[in-house]
């Protein structure tokens, strides 16, 4: 069987933890930040785990983990 080709774009985007959890970083942070409170600004700081009923689909485009 051939190799099976990683996803450009999921590769950048996405990690996966040692738990088998996707890491994504948070939307919303890159500009027009004067729009949005102290608040919203600080909670979307870092990284997130995203959903679970998104997993499979990015850990398909990964299939190398």
């Amino acid at each position: 069987m051939p190799k099976l080709k990683t996803k450009s774009g999921a590769k950048k985007r996405f990690k996966i933890t040692a738990s088998g959890l996707v890491k994504a970083g948070v939307a919303g942070k890159r500009h027009r930040l004067i729009s949005h409170n102290s608040k919203y600004i600080r909670t979307n700081r870092g990284t997130k785990v995203m959903a679970a009923s998104d997993t499979p689909k990015i850990k398909s485009f990964m299939p190398y983990g």
